[in-house]
């Protein structure tokens, strides 16, 4: 019935199911079963059936096993694969974060200089204005209190 026949099915690599060796063998099997036990001849029929049914199941469990296995193999390759892209994005976020620290930091670092620069310069010019501010209490003859500014309450 189907050993005569050819059949040429193509099989994805990267899908679930038969190879084309696995289903030749299943194609085989269903013709010889067709055809009758090869020990047909014999006397006993039914002890070569049952032990051909142990035989085919048997086969049947390899080719079963071997399918289950293929499909575990490429769950297993599909995760790595994932769990690798999945590595190579954290890094790059990683080196990205990395860089934008760095410049967050040195930022950081230019307004903390500017800030202690200004600090200075207000210290220094509130001395000047300290210094202005009594002086100019002196011309029109007026206390200055502690922080530079005229005190007038003491007017006589």
């Amino acid at each position: 019935m189907f050993a005569t026949e050819s059949f040429d099915i193509p099989v994805r690599a990267n899908e679930p199911g038969f190879t084309a060796h696995e289903l030749q063998e299943l194609l085989s099997f269903f013709d010889s079963t067709a055809t009758g036990s090869p020990n047909s001849n014999s006397g006993s029929e039914g002890s070569d059936r049952s032990v051909y049914n142990v035989d085919e199941r048997k086969r049947r469990r390899m080719v079963s096993n071997r399918e289950s296995a293929r499909r575990s193999r490429w769950r297993k390759k599909r995760h790595l694969e994932k769990l690798t892209e999945q590595a190579n994005r954290l890094n790059l976020e990683n080196q990205e974060l990395k860089y934008a620290l760095g410049s967050t930091l040195s930022q950081c670092n230019v307004v903390w200089k500017a800030n202690q620069r200004l600090r200075s310069e207000s210290v220094v010019l509130r001395g000047r204005l300290t210094g202005l501010c009594r002086t100019l209490a002196a011309m029109h003859g007026h206390a200055v209190n502690y922080n530079g500014a005229p005190n007038y309450s003491d007017r006589s």
